[in-house]
């Protein structure tokens, strides 16, 4: 069944209108979240620890900042801007305490609810609003006049209210100009990191190394093979965000369609298929979860090591010497 969409003309901003929006975090989603709701006419608040570095930046743009307990005390909408691993901490220390009934937690991702690492009172709503693209995506949109499709869903809805307050937020943020999807906690969690670990990040990270690999074991140059496996995946990857796989296709040679539907199931086999449902398994029975707290409670060591082992790899040295061939890159990033 298709997923409902929710446009502009199915919110309103009034449930926002008269309350307090406290934005807890101002890394690139607090941010655009912040700067959003303001532009919208919605009185908010940035909350930040005191030595925060984002201090100054938030008050450059303009926002009044608190700190976290004194933004959470103050709001009506309290929405948790951290990372997934930081975020259960922060909340035990700085807002939980002043937490009331009425009030409203909001998450741009599922992690923290759907693997209780935080436990909100049953008297409170607990709703997420999740934009899918980067914070400056979400304020470039938003300032356009445009907007980013987003995901919204319901874990607590004690004040029989809680979708309408998701909607309004999605709306201030500028997403329902673009469409809202209702999802689940579970689902949008579930799904969101099996995509990283799969496919967007571990899946594709790895499926570029292996192909350089191959090409540097049987004698090519480093810098054909990262032209080949890494520097060309960005085209595909546009074409394939702007028409989908088979609009993908009518822009490519024929000779690369027939490589494309006779080779890529013989690479991305039944094999690889079973290891993605396992992958998913773990996910699903909070395997993966309890693995990262794990690693992240023990001082992250496998983790630092590994990726202190990738940024070894030859992949890494070719590619910043290409890059800094190419001055169309922003920032002269390499």
């Amino acid at each position: 069944m298709a997923a409902r969409i929710y446009t502009d003309k199915e919110a309103t901003l009034d449930p926002l209108l008269e309350k307090t929006c406290a934005v807890i975090g101002f890394g690139s989603q607090g941010r655009a979240h912040a700067l959003n709701l303001r532009d919208s006419g919605i009185r908010v608040i940035v909350g930040l620890y005191p030595g925060s570095k984002s201090r100054a930046s938030a008050k450059r743009d303009g926002l009044v900042v608190k700190s976290t307990a004194e933004a959470v005390r103050r709001a009506d909408v309290i929405f948790l801007a951290l990372p997934d691993t930081s975020m259960p901490e922060i909340y035990e220390r700085n807002i939980a305490p002043h937490l009331a009934k009425g009030k409203t937690l909001l998450f741009a991702h599922g992690f923290a609810i759907h693997y209780q690492t935080i436990v909100p009172p049953k008297d409170v709503d607990v709703i997420m609003v999740a934009p899918k693209g980067l914070g400056p995506m979400v304020r470039a949109q938003f300032a356009e006049g445009k907007g980013v499709p987003s995901l919204i869903a319901i874990h607590q809805n004690a004040s029989k209210r809680a979708k309408q307050t998701a909607l309004a937020w999605a709306k201030a943020i500028g997403s329902t100009r673009a469409g809202v999807i209702k999802t689940t906690f579970r689902e949008e969690t579930e799904t969101d990191l099996f995509g990283e670990q799969a496919v967007s990040c571990g899946g594709v990270s790895a499926l570029i190394r292996a192909g350089f690999e191959t090409l540097i074991e049987a004698g090519y140059q480093p810098e054909m093979a990262y032209f080949e496996c890494l520097h060309e995946v960005k085209f595909i990857v546009d074409l394939i965000h702007e028409a989908g796989i088979s609009g993908m296709r009518e822009y490519i040679s024929e000779t690369a369609k027939w490589g494309d539907v006779s080779v890529g199931s013989k690479i991305i086999d039944r094999a690889v298929k079973q290891r993605m449902k396992k992958a998913l398994q773990d996910i699903r029975h909070d395997r993966f979860a309890k693995e990262w707290l794990h690693e992240t409670k023990s001082g992250r060591g496998r983790y630092s090591k590994r990726l202190k082992q990738d940024e070894a790899h030859l992949i890494e040295s070719t590619g910043r010497r290409l890059r800094a061939l190419m001055p169309w890159l922003q920032n002269g990033k390499t």
